[in-house]
């Protein structure tokens, strides 16, 4: 059962990848309009003459930095205008502290010697080695004049260098009766031959308005299913003797959540990643929230939730994984971790008000128990993937 964005708890492809402030976006990134999150293509010619220059960013390079941060704010207001603020932070940890795993490639175009755009490149280095993950920020007042399309050409250069074969980004488009939201990211992914690979919706949560009654009925319930089990909890860091448990949890990702037609191999997860994860979103001054369900009978952590916030926001949390071993199904062991890490957050998060998670489409499972537990949709986004 997989779930969240994003932000960047430990997955690295999602509808997690809104990888904002909140970690995990979910790590949170902008998103949008024409020019804001989907796979490169090549740059027409009339780029020539358009004086778009492009040149990467250093960690080194605070000035650069601060630029991009810039640039990314702005997208982030316009776009997304009821994410949490951008986060300095965070945005900066994701350039001098790469997660685990993953190497990473900045490129800061400027027009007329302005700064206008940013490209990221993820490139895994464990696993998924012909696939890479792209995200690109234009600033609002820049956009539709070629910077998008020259930051893509500029990726697609790198890309081919590194050998990669495939690439995926993200666009956002509104839902029937949502808010608005600028169409352009679709058509334009469409319109250089990416496929849609993997649709999902955006789903929130009001914490000032929870039926306390209704989720007190509902984990009644799910206690007396999991006759045999035991819940857990703990912040930040995992203890030692769940460790493992997590990093196996963790592994399943890509086998039991539905990635649609994303081209995503099982990722290699242990221990030790587990805890160069922790330590890179202690950098970002992400705040964690676990829920653990244990076999009593085999010692087992069997079932895993997760909440995160940021720096920038304390009203925000992303809901990120759930995820329950398939030998423990059937004993609601899900709905039992989602609902109690609920209570777990917003007992120590007291301005807490919303919690944002993505769901795929298709995943009617997770769907049906966050509609239990209030989460209104709010709008939809696409994994858009391109072979190189």
């Amino acid at each position: 059962m997989r779930e969240g964005v994003p932000p960047e708890t430990f997955e690295v492809l999602t509808t997690q990848r809104r990888r904002r402030c909140a970690a995990d976006p979910p790590d949170q990134r902008p998103k949008g309009p024409a020019e804001n999150r989907w796979p490169l293509r090549r740059a027409g010619r009339r780029l020539a003459g358009m004086g778009i220059s492009i040149s990467p960013i250093d960690a080194a390079d605070q000035a650069a930095i601060d630029e991009a941060y810039r640039i990314g704010a702005a997208a982030n207001d316009a776009d997304l205008p009821d994410f949490p603020p951008y986060c300095r932070r965070r945005f900066e940890a994701l350039i001098r502290h790469p997660m685990p795993g993953m190497a990473t490639r900045w490129a800061l175009a400027r027009l007329d010697g302005v700064p206008a755009g940013w490209l990221q490149l993820d490139l895994p280095q464990l696993d998924n080695t012909d696939n890479a993950l792209a995200d690109v920020a234009v600033h609002p007042a820049y956009r539709r004049r070629g910077v998008g399309r020259a930051l893509h050409a500029h990726g697609l250069r790198l890309l081919r260098a590194e050998g990669r074969k495939r690439v995926v980004g993200s666009s956002v488009s509104a839902l029937p009766g949502g808010p608005a939201r600028d169409a352009a990211g679709d058509a334009f992914a469409a319109a250089v031959g990416a496929q849609p690979a993997l649709a999902a919706v955006r789903r929130r949560l009001d914490t000032t308005r929870l039926d306390r009654t209704a989720l007190d009925a509902l984990l009644t319930d799910a206690r007396g299913a999991a006759a045999g089990y035991r819940t857990v909890r703990w912040r930040q860091t995992t203890p030692e003797e769940y460790v493992a448990d997590v990093a196996y949890l963790e592994g399943r990702l890509m086998i039991d959540s539905p990635i649609g037609d994303v081209e995503w191999e099982q990722e290699k997860v242990d221990a030790e990643r587990i805890r160069a994860t922790e330590r890179a979103l202690d950098v970002r001054g992400t705040r964690r929230y676990h829920l653990g369900v244990l076999h009593q009978a085999s010692g087992r952590l069997v079932a895993w939730s997760m909440l995160s916030l940021g720096p920038s926001a304390d009203w925000h949390a992303w809901q990120q994984i759930t995820i329950v071993d398939p030998a423990h199904r059937g004993h609601r062991l899900g709905l039992l971790a989602k609902i109690e890490n609920l209570g777990y957050a917003v007992t120590h998060e007291p301005g807490l008000r919303a919690i944002d998670t993505y769901n795929a489409a298709t995943n009617a499972h997770m769907i049906r128990i966050n509609d239990q537990l209030g989460f209104q949709p709010v709008d939809a986004s696409t994994e858009w993937q391109l072979t190189l």
